[in-house]
Parts: C-alpha cells; sequence; structure tokens
C-alpha cells in the first residue's frame, strides 16, 4: 500500500497493491499493520457494499457523535467518483471538498477521517462502492448534508438521487458537531 495526501487535513489516497499474473489479479484491501505504520489507526467494525446505476448520485453520508466514524471506501466493479467534505470546525480545511476517482481500473482507495461526509457519483454502469468502516450503523446518528451545496460541479444534468439524500440540509445551514 502506498498513501498520498490529499488536498483536506488527514484524508489520504491508498493505492492498493494489486499484483497480476496469469492467473489474474489479487487486490488487498485492508492490512492493519501498513495503515498503523502510516498513522492510521483503524479498527474494523462494519463493512459493506453498494451498486450503482451509472448518473447515480449517493451521499453526502457521516454519522454524528458518540456514533462517528472513519472509512476506507474502495471501487472494485467500475468506477466512482468519490466525494468527501470536511466538517470538522477546527479544520484547517473545514467546508472545502475533495473529489478523486476510484476504479476496478486503478486500485485506488480512500481514508476518510471522522468528522467528514462522504458521497460518490457512479461513473459506470453496475459501479460497486465497498466501504470499511469503524463504527456500526446507528440509525438515530445517520446524517447528512445536501450533495449540491457544496460547491462541486457534479457533471450532471440529472443525477439519480434518493429522496431522503435530497432532504438533507445544505452545508451552509448545517451546525456541525465534529
Amino acid at each position: 500500500m502506498t498513501f498520498e495526501p490529499t488536498p483536506l487535513a488527514g484524508a489520504l489516497i491508498i493505492t492498493l497493491p494489486a499484483p497480476k499474473d496469469s492467473r489474474g489479479l489479487f487486490v488487498k484491501t485492508f492490512h492493519e499493520t501498513t495503515l498503523k505504520a502510516a498513522g492510521i489507526e483503524f479498527t474494523l467494525r462494519e463493512s459493506y457494499f453498494s451498486i450503482s446505476k451509472k448518473d447515480v448520485i449517493r451521499g453526502m453520508h457521516f454519522q454524528t457523535p458518540p456514533h462517528q466514524h472513519s472509512k476506507i471506501v474502495f471501487c472494485p466493479q467500475g468506477s466512482i467518483l468519490d466525494v468527501i467534505v470536511d466538517l470538522r470546525k477546527a479544520s484547517p480545511t473545514y467546508g472545502q471538498y475533495f473529489a478523486h476517482e476510484l476504479s476496478a481500473d486503478n486500485h485506488k482507495a480512500l481514508y476518510i477521517p471522522e468528522g467528514f461526509a462522504h458521497g460518490f457519483k457512479a461513473v459506470s454502469d453496475d459501479a460497486m462502492t465497498y466501504y470499511l468502516v469503524t463504527s456500526e450503523h446507528n440509525k438515530a446518528h445517520d446524517a447528512g448534508i445536501r450533495y449540491d451545496s457544496i460547491g462541486l460541479d457534479w457533471g450532471l444534468e440529472h443525477p439519480i438521487i434518493s429522496d431522503r439524500d435530497l432532504s438533507f440540509v445544505a452545508l451552509k445551514d448545517y451546525d456541525s458537531p465534529f
């Protein structure tokens, strides 16, 4: 694994090792010792994935304290534009977003610290987004901000978005607990 800083404090792009041979490909998605050596304390509590049609936007999601979490997100099938927003009030990058393509071809993952909102746009059909998470889902602390309030041009005239995601407040109106 290699680690590259993003413009947002604490968030990292991880290149996952992906050796290839005559049989195919093997991708290592989690290695605690390597993460610790990079300064990432990550206790895996829950893992899940979504499969999305092209032009689906999911987000911008997070959990509030005391059920906040860090995530490692990667795309083992298809391609997504992964997006994070820093919601930590004391952070020098508070309110800023970062977007990066994650795909089955580039073997990139995104480490997202606590206090960030996360979402993505499916760039391809049947894009799989896989999540490793440091806390279990807690419905009472599951929250979000509107995808179209962060300053990013998503490049879609008619995105496919859930009613729940459309019901979130704008970033400027959100009183962050982080």
